[in-house]
């Protein structure tokens, strides 16, 4: 099984990564990058359609693991203690103090 490689991608130059220019009266698509915002880094040339499909995946996996890498982030000791409701405060609510 061969891995796919995360190639780099930029912004595309002409819509801005909008992945649409505005026409006079409505919005066009991207000739420059597809319609999908992005080109590659070195040359600024658009991604076929099979490669972009799957270097957005690549990115878009990567990013939903570090979303939960940051969501299971557990706070400990004193700051667990700050940030959990007390019941000391005015109608029960948390009081810290400061």
């Amino acid at each position: 099984m061969i891995k796919a490689q995360q190639l780099d991608l930029a912004k595309c130059q002409v819509c801005r990564g909008r992945a649409v220019i505005r026409g006079i009266f409505h919005e066009l698509d991207c000739l420059q990058c597809n319609a999908s915002g992005w080109v590659t880094a070195e040359t600024g040339e658009a991604l076929p359609l099979e490669v972009l499909v799957r270097q957005l995946s690549i990115r878009l996996q990567s990013a939903e693991q570090r979303i939960a890498t940051l969501n299971s982030f557990k706070p400990a000791g004193a700051e667990a203690q700050y940030q959990q409701n007390n019941g000391r405060g005015a109608g029960g609510t948390n009081y810290t103090g400061d």
